[in-house]
């Protein structure tokens, strides 16, 4: 099998869960890995192997280089991957894939001029679970789409950057994007947002704590989304979880399995998943991107939809999404 040689630009926790996949993965090696914190890249060549640097353009520099990983805070998206476009690059990106729009438009625009292969790590959209919703919407007329994420994320050191809004955009942004995300893939786009948040158990973050959304979809579908940081954090059951009613049944999607019930009977179902990263990488090694359901165009989208929410809720009224 061809080997695809990786580097990565961010050695954060993201990363190394990415990093530790991809060192299992058959034609996957990783070459070089950059972070601003040296201590990091340091521990970050010694799992991987790869050269450990501390700017990443000397790494982007590296004539074996065929693909990327960008995992990054949400603050700091922008020249690294224009950095990385200027080689003409595959890359793969954490989500949400900017702070603001203009920055993913500038990035977006050049994606689509060079035409480079990339992913976007909404890692939700391969899980078996979410094959076994969309084939059992298929063709259905959806009502009411109810999503959820409760975490306690937002406790512990308000210093941290995730907790700190004009950097993450708080838990709507950096954490729900996936939520809505799964919400969009499932049911469809969403034409407007109408949002309220309220800070009220965190008072050393300056984000808010609680987000309460009303969601139109373009196909006529209603929605709400919920979503607290502030709630017990040893529980991630209430985090990722999408109720769907149609047809006088109901679906409810989580990281876990599906469950369907119909006629007062529920049933459980579940597939195996697949990675991600062994997509990307295979997408790189063949040029046959068809399998990547993540693309960067679409990760914008997403990114609108919490812009849309922050949006509404300082400015009391409903709110369209603009992506590209």
């Amino acid at each position: 099998m061809e080997e695809v040689r990786i580097g990565f630009i961010g050695c954060g926790g993201n990363a190394t869960g990415h990093m530790r996949r991809l060192t299992q993965l058959e034609g996957a090696r990783i070459v070089g890995v950059c972070d601003v914190v040296p201590e990091l890249a340091q521990k970050a060549a010694e799992l991987t192997g790869g050269e450990a640097y501390t700017d990443h353009r000397a790494l982007l520099g590296r004539p074996d280089l065929q693909a990327v990983y960008l995992s990054l805070p949400v603050f700091a998206h922008g020249q690294p991957e224009m950095d990385t476009l200027e080689r003409g690059l595959p890359f793969f990106v954490e989500k949400p894939v900017a702070r603001d729009m203009a920055t993913a438009r500038q990035i977006a625009a050049e994606v689509q001029r060079r035409g480079v292969i990339t992913c976007v790590g909404y890692q939700l959209r391969y899980l078996g679970a979410t094959d076994l919703a969309r084939e059992a919407l298929a063709g259905t007329v959806v009502s009411l789409v109810v999503g959820k994420y409760w975490s306690g994320s937002g406790r512990g050191d308000g210093s941290r950057w995730v907790r700190q809004f004009a950097k993450s955009g708080g838990q709507l942004l950096e954490q729900a994007t996936h939520t809505l995300d799964i919400m969009r893939y499932l049911v469809g786009e969403i034409a407007q947002v109408q949002a309220m948040q309220a800070s009220r158990v965190l008072k050393d973050i300056d984000c808010p704590d609680a987000h309460a959304l009303i969601l139109q979809f373009e196909n006529g579908a209603l929605g709400s989304m919920t979503t607290t940081w502030a709630y017990d954090p040893r529980d991630w059951s209430h985090a990722n979880v999408v109720d769907i009613t149609f047809d006088q049944s109901l679906l409810r999607w989580s990281g876990g399995g599906l469950a369907l019930t119909h006629a007062g009977e529920t049933v459980e179902q579940k597939r195996p998943d697949r990675s991600i990263d062994a997509i990307f990488v295979d997408a790189v090694r063949s040029g046959d991107r068809s399998s990547i359901l993540s693309p960067y165009d679409d990760g914008v989208r997403s990114l609108a939809l919490s812009l849309a929410g922050l949006q509404s809720a300082a400015e009391g009224r409903p709110v369209a999404p603009s992506a590209l």
